[in-house]
């Protein structure tokens, strides 16, 4: 019975949802008789063995009640030492599955001659699975809650909820530099607004190109120090377009990609449909190991971030090249998380590592071949750091006018808003020439992770400006999120299976530069009090009994972990940058439309 029990578990529709033991309660012969698959297969099976209905709904009767009466006496027997439960309740079973396979008559052959009958006539439960799926969520903590979280942005960092009177402190937006509130911003956007209109139109294919994609991509390439750049709607369609056409087009291409690489990037891999392999995060020695099982003249492509956001790394860029050279390969860089935050003009981690060479040339490129100019391929966004919506990838012209001419996620998607691209490029050109949002940025950073190590407070170890508290547990990480939120008004959303492993549940922590130390000093206590409250883990727990994200790892290799900002560059000013990223001219891009302009 329990064989066939599990079978009609999953051929039929209408029970697939239900438990075993729920289905051992129920009559499911009579059940059967009245649907009108089972009922007609039944009279057949019936009649060709000699049987009657009766008699088979007897058998079926007689072995339900043997199963129920061996669970009876097994939960008797849970009173017993736990040798006799074991020797009993196997005799039981087998007892119950004899009776079963000598009393009943309807047998395998029944729902194995029902299955594609049934799919013929019976509409899939496609509710039943959806909320099979949300209830697995739920039981496993990593269903989703989404706040209502109305961010002010008169007065940053503060939002409301759904009473505006019910203010909270936003602590884990990705609105890096405030920029969402930048006046000279907001003031081109308006403008825009006003003259333009409110959409775009439709593609660039068909709606027609304009002065503002025209201006954005230019001021994009620009910061990068690269040829030419194409706008997306998102950086999660641009790294899906860009790594989805590439597999499709190179021949026999091979696409190395970082374990910790971002869900659009893993996305756009699984669309290249081509051969993959997935290294160990930052592991170069792992790398190389792949690289080396293919010749050089095979096309290859190693896809990476600079900034991981979820726990803060950063990756060894330079090395990623060497490695990128001596096998032949495409380098694809996505920068999502560094863009406005590294680097004298905010261009990302690739120029902050020739910092003092970028600061010295301003708009120019310096008279070698920098990190940036060693990378391929570029990818940020214009949603977070930069204050808007959209993304982009920045490249040569070839490889940009090639993706502009081939890539869906470009040609077949609407554009931008005009004032959304006005304010982009506005926002990029602003950060071009202030430095100081950067800087005061990292100070805070600084300051935040000195001040949580001193309070005991597990903080995964990176050099970056992610703040990462590590909670360890699902259930946890929401009740210290919400215990934040309810009691202390402070907003900081718990991260969870799948944006991070299960077991390594966190809360993300992004200082601003409108996150002075009054603020930080409140929220220091704020965290301090709920892992009081909920008992959560301390950094010296895990020194004791084991590291965990880095959390606790007493090897000089984290010990030694230092800002990628250097205390030299935190004393910068707008001073210090080259005349040239004041107000300057950006030479227009003929491959943002394909026509000489």
């Amino acid at each position: 019975m329990e064989k066939i029990t599990s079978t009609a578990l999953k051929v039929c529709p209408f029970i697939k949802s239900s438990s075993i033991s729920t289905l051992k309660s129920l009559n499911l012969f009579n059940a059967a008789q009245k649907c009108p698959i089972m009922g007609h297969q039944i009279n057949q099976v019936s009649q060709s063995r000699g049987l009657t209905t009766e008699t088979i709904s007897h058998q079926t009767k007689k072995t339900n009640s043997d199963e129920i009466k061996s669970e009876q006496v097994q939960f008797k027997f849970q009173s017993e030492s736990e040798s006799q439960l074991k020797s009993q309740s196997i005799k039981v079973e087998e007892t119950s599955f004899a009776n079963s396979a000598k009393n009943l008559e309807l047998d395998q052959t029944l729902l194995s001659s029902v299955v594609d009958k049934t799919s013929e006539h019976v509409s899939f439960d496609y509710n039943g699975l959806f909320e099979s799926d949300l209830f697995k969520k739920r039981k496993d903590n990593s269903y989703r809650y989404f706040n209502n979280i109305n961010r002010l942005a008169k007065e940053f960092p503060k939002a409301h909820r759904l009473a505006q009177d019910d203010k909270v402190t936003v602590w884990c937006s990705n609105d890096y530099l405030a920029m969402t509130r930048n006046e000279e911003v907001l003031d081109v956007m308006h403008k825009t607004l006003d003259k333009y209109g409110s959409g775009a139109g439709g593609t660039r294919n068909i709606a027609g190109h304009n002065q503002h994609a025209i201006k954005l991509e230019s001021e994009v390439a620009a910061l990068h120090k690269k040829e030419a750049a194409l706008v997306f709607s998102s950086c999660y369609v641009a790294n899906d377009a860009v790594l989805s056409l590439l597999g499709q087009k190179l021949p026999n291409l091979v696409i190395f990609s970082d374990q910790l690489n971002h869900a659009s990037m893993i996305v756009g891999v699984r669309h290249a449909n081509c051969k993959k392999h997935i290294f160990r995060h930052n592991d170069l020695a792992h790398l190389e190991s792949l690289l080396k099982q293919y010749p050089k003249n095979q096309p290859k492509l190693i896809a990476f971030e600079s900034v991981y956001s979820m726990c803060g790394s950063i990756a060894p860029i330079n090395q990623i090249c060497d490695l990128a050279e001596k096998y032949g390969a495409l380098t694809f860089l996505d920068e999502v998380h560094a863009v406005g935050m590294y680097g004298p003009h905010g261009a990302g981690v690739a120029e902050h590592l020739n910092f003092d060479s970028h600061l010295k040339t301003g708009l120019a490129s310096p008279n070698f071949k920098t990190t940036m100019d060693r990378i391929d391929m570029i990818t940020g966004t214009l949603g977070k750091s930069f204050g808007t919506v959209g993304g982009y990838v920045a490249a040569s012209a070839n490889l940009i006018d090639w993706l502009r001419s081939f890539a869906p996620g470009f040609i077949f998607t609407t554009s931008l808003p005009p004032s959304v691209m006005a304010g982009a490029a506005a926002a990029i050109s602003y950060q071009r020439q202030t430095i100081k949002d950067r800087i005061d940025q990292q100070r805070y950073v600084r300051y935040l992770k000195q001040k949580f190590n001193d309070l005991n407070i597990p903080i995964i170890p990176n050099p970056s400006h992610i703040v990462a508290v590590l909670i360890g547990d699902a259930a946890l990480a929401k009740k210290a999120s919400d215990l934040l939120l309810e009691k202390y008004k402070i907003y900081v959303q718990a991260i969870n299976f799948p944006t991070v492993a299960i077991g390594e549940e966190r809360l993300r922590i992004t200082p601003t530069p409108g996150h002075n130390e009054k603020l930080c000093d409140i929220l220091l206590e704020c965290v301090d009090n709920v892992f009081k409250e909920l008992d959560i883990p301390r950094l010296s727990q895990y020194k004791q009994n084991g590291s965990l994200c880095g959390v606790g790892d007493q090897s000089s290799e984290i010990k030694n972990i230092s800002q990628i900002w250097t205390d030299a560059q935190l004393k910068l000013t707008e001073k210090d940058l080259h005349p040239s990223v004041f107000d300057p001219l950006i030479k227009q891009l003929e491959t943002s439309s394909g026509v000489l302009l």
